[in-house]
């Protein structure tokens, strides 16, 4: 395969990559968190990436 005339091309519509966190949480929080999140019938760890984005961006005001 000659790869000399490729040509690098953006995608701007792709999901943007993540990275994983370790955290220490209080003991009992882990279980609090997940039943709000079955409440709202999403995975907690969406709920807590949702979460977090809405406090940094109500920060940033």
């Amino acid at each position: 395969m000659d790869w000399s005339k490729a040509e690098r091309v953006r995608m701007p519509d792709l999901k943007p990559s993540t990275t994983s966190v370790s955290l220490r949480l209080p003991e009992g929080l882990p279980g609090q968190i997940k039943v709000a999140a079955d409440r709202r019938d999403v995975p907690w760890q969406s709920l807590v990436r949702m979460w977090g984005a809405e406090k940094v961006e109500a920060e940033g005001r």
